[in-house]
């Protein structure tokens, strides 16, 4: 990547936090790395030179700054919108390891074969828009979390190892002293701040880039919380779930001051505490770069006095892609609340009851598995047949491994097997993409919300209108449905479709 070195020297002289994390400063006197706002006194400028990503730093052989933690910034943002390869890479990585095996590039391999390129060209492209190789940047998100744990919880070092995604003792150290200089015991601070707050439970501080629309992501997720499964009161958003077969839960609330969330998570197994907290990043959308998206959309007339209306508004994903598909077929052809209404009726029935969850009243289940909804009586919770016939074909579909949410290289083959199952259309799939895969070009066209929010009537002329705003569509989808809605009601609480796969507009839809 080229960056604008009269850009980033300036936002690192005057510590500018919307930097945080687009790019990091390399001390080449002292051989480690910076974020922008480092709160050490600034080297002269001929002393530094800027990494577009913490990997490239790494990978150049630079240590992380112990002051201003390079593990705590935000995602960076360099490779959104530039290559869809990198960021479907990027989202695979953070579900595995990718640990080379034997000394070998056996993980790279794997990655590269799963998105049908030769590993050489994903290093290339790696490279190219972050920097670093693939194996780079999956070792820096490991030893930088790990380096998070050592922080901010009183974890024992073998279950820090492991819940980083190293697969022994030796290599954790080994890893960890070549990054930093120092072994893993040297850095702990014996009165540091402890991130374990009871048995089982941890709190985290997850950065964010601002500005950040705290108050409109909860707005969006209040009325489509899943009674019994989710909740949004008190400027917080709380869900139990299922991990590995161990349940949880967890509670998210804002700390603008600090630019960031704050995480608190209950959960019986340390080890994957990263992968929860991947999630939770991809939920709450905090690698977004809001500068970057508003400049583009606020080129549309349509789209200008929204994007200054609602700074920083984020596209908020979900905990788990089966059941957010399961939501999104109980919202056709009925409103936001009545599909509400359908999902608490499912949970009860169909959903595992947890009495001992130790969090607000409220959170009472953790949502069916697709085994338990393959052969369930869906007309029990007064579900229309076909909508109930699409619920168990998509269970059944997961249930014999012909659908997987997870680990999904490709979002367009993906969405076309998403199309072929009964009552899932165009609608559908392209919500699910927005929401569970985290594509921030999906955009559901066929929206009825999003056409009059436009005031259009024809889904091609709204999709030729949209052609200005890639690679940014679901975010430009957020600002139509938020911003300006019908008084009372938001624009997306209209549905266009009977069963996704209509291609016009239903005239008025359900309320």
């Amino acid at each position: 990547m080229q960056l604008d070195i009269k850009t980033c020297s300036r936002a690192r002289l005057t510590r500018d936090p919307r930097f945080d994390g687009r790019f990091f400063i390399g001390v080449m006197t002292t051989g480690i790395y910076c974020r922008p706002i480092c709160p050490a006194r600034p080297p002269k400028e001929e002393n530094v030179r800027y990494f577009p990503t913490a990997a490239a730093a790494a990978e150049a052989g630079l240590r992380p700054c112990l002051r201003c933690r390079p593990e705590s910034s935000p995602g960076t943002p360099a490779w959104l919108g530039t290559s869809t390869t990198v960021s479907r890479a990027l989202r695979l990585i953070s579900e595995s390891n990718l640990e080379p095996e034997d000394g070998k590039d056996g993980g790279m391999e794997a990655l590269a074969a799963r998105l049908g390129i030769g590993s050489r060209h994903l290093r290339r492209l790696f490279l190219q828009h972050l920097g670093a190789s693939p194996i780079t940047v999956a070792q820096t998100r490991r030893i930088h979390f790990a380096k998070k744990l050592l922080d901010e919880s009183r974890l024992p070092m073998r279950d820090i190892a492991l819940a980083a995604g190293f697969g022994s003792i030796r290599r954790f150290n080994a890893t960890f002293l070549k990054t930093y200089g120092r072994s893993p015991s040297r850095l702990r601070k014996p009165n540091g701040r402890d991130g374990m707050m009871g048995e089982d439970e941890y709190g985290f501080q997850l950065r964010f880039r601002p500005p950040y629309d705290w108050d409109s992501l909860l707005a969006f997720l209040a009325p489509r919380a899943t009674p019994g499964i989710e909740a949004v009161e008190n400027g917080a958003y709380r869900r139990t779930f299922l991990l590995h077969g161990h349940a949880g839960w967890l509670e998210v609330t804002c700390n603008a001051a600090a630019s960031g969330l704050d995480l608190h998570v209950h959960y019986p197994q340390p080890q994957h505490l990263f992968l929860i907290i991947e999630r939770v990043r991809r939920m709450f959308d905090l690698t977004a770069d809001p500068e970057i998206i508003a400049a583009h959309l606020r080129r549309d007339p349509l789209l200008n006095g929204r994007v200054a209306t609602k700074p920083g508004l984020r596209v908020p994903g979900c905990w788990d892609g089966f059941e957010l598909a399961v939501r999104a077929i109980l919202g056709q052809q009925v409103t936001v609340r009545g599909a509400t209404t359908l999902a608490g009726r499912l949970v009860r029935e169909f959903g595992t009851p947890l009495p001992d969850v130790k969090v607000a009243s409220g959170l009472t289940h953790l949502f069916p598995a697709p085994q338990q909804l393959a052969d369930a009586n869906l007309s029990r919770i007064g579900l229309p047949r076909a909508r109930a016939h699409s619920i168990r074909s998509l269970a059944c579909a997961v249930c014999e491994g012909k659908l997987s949410f997870a680990g999904v290289a490709d979002v367009e083959v993906f969405s076309k097997r998403l199309c072929e199952l009964p009552g899932i259309g165009s609608w559908t799939a392209q919500y699910i993409a927005m929401r569970v895969l985290s594509e921030p070009d999906a955009f559901p066209a066929g929206d009825l919300g999003l056409l009059r929010a436009v005031g259009l009537k024809h889904v091609r002329e709204l999709e030729s209108h949209a052609e200005a705003w890639r690679p940014w569509r679901a975010y430009a989808a957020m600002y139509l449905w938020q911003v300006n809605p019908k008084k009372g009601v938001s624009s997306h609480d209209y549905v266009l479709h009977k069963n996704g796969k209509s291609a016009r507009p239903a005239v008025g839809g359900r309320r």
